[in-house]
């Protein structure tokens, strides 16, 4: 699918998952102070607190509005409360939901940049998704010499000048909601696997040097999350069909 752009929809009142589903939520970070300080009420105490840690105010209200929103959305699937649900932290940092008997095997992961935030749930497979901010004033080729494989560098190369920029851009999101899903952070060196990154090109695991089975268990796809921004998803399997809402307040 090379563009998902129209296709981010409102979701229904009453959300279904299966294990052959992906939803991926989008969600602006810019809400009115009302929006936010509603959100900011369904924070736990320790939230409220790494968002204080933020030193500039549009960093806290960014942090805010994307904790409140994947609490707001875990809530709809859990039918719960935003307040209710609790997480737990793997060594590497990654969230999952703390352990409830009679909660459904919820996997999620979130990203944001500039003001737009990514919400991937899934239901029994892992799942990482990374979004960047094309405006962002960055060395990407320099970035790439010291981060990318030797095949990714070699394709960023060969690329026209005038595509270099998203093209660098392809290939972040795609490693990074890979290593995301992956779960166990950058002790999955960046250069040890290699993904597609041409524009138009689909995404995809190429190569995964450390264990080739690797690159077979694992889905890419690209998203569009709007003009300015780039995305990837990452999938644990194959065979699944992929839903994106639009995150609205509803109450």
């Amino acid at each position: 699918m090379t563009s998902l752009e129209g296709l981010w929809r409102s979701p229904p009142a009453e959300l279904t998952l299966s294990s052959a589903e992906v939803h991926v939520w989008r969600a602006r970070l810019d809400l009115a102070a009302s929006c936010v300080e509603c959100l900011r009420g369904t924070l736990s105490a320790d939230e409220l607190q790494r968002a204080a840690r933020f030193h500039f105010a549009r960093d806290r209200r960014r942090f805010t509005v994307a904790r409140g929103v994947l609490r707001d959305i875990l809530g709809r699937y859990l039918r719960v409360p935003p307040s209710e649900p609790e997480f737990r932290y793997s060594a590497y940092g990654k969230p999952a939901l703390a352990d409830v008997a009679d909660a459904p095997r919820l996997r999620f992961n979130v990203s944001h940049s500039h003001e737009v935030a990514l919400f991937a749930v899934t239901c029994g497979r892992e799942v990482g998704v990374d979004i960047e901010y094309l405006g962002r004033e960055i060395r990407g080729e320099d970035i790439a010499e010291r981060f990318f494989s030797a095949r990714e560098r070699a394709d960023l190369r060969a690329l026209p000048a005038e595509v270099k920029h998203e093209a660098f851009f392809n290939c972040w999101t795609r490693k990074e909601a890979y290593i995301k899903a992956h779960g166990e952070g950058l002790s999955l060196p960046l250069h040890q696997f290699d993904v597609s990154l041409a524009p138009g090109e689909p995404a995809a695991l190429l190569a995964t040097r450390s264990d080739p089975r690797e690159a077979l268990r694992w889905s890419l796809q690209a998203l569009t999350p709007g003009p300015d921004y780039v995305a990837a998803l990452a999938v644990e399997g194959q065979g699944w069909h992929l839903t994106c809402w639009q995150w609205r307040k509803t109450s």
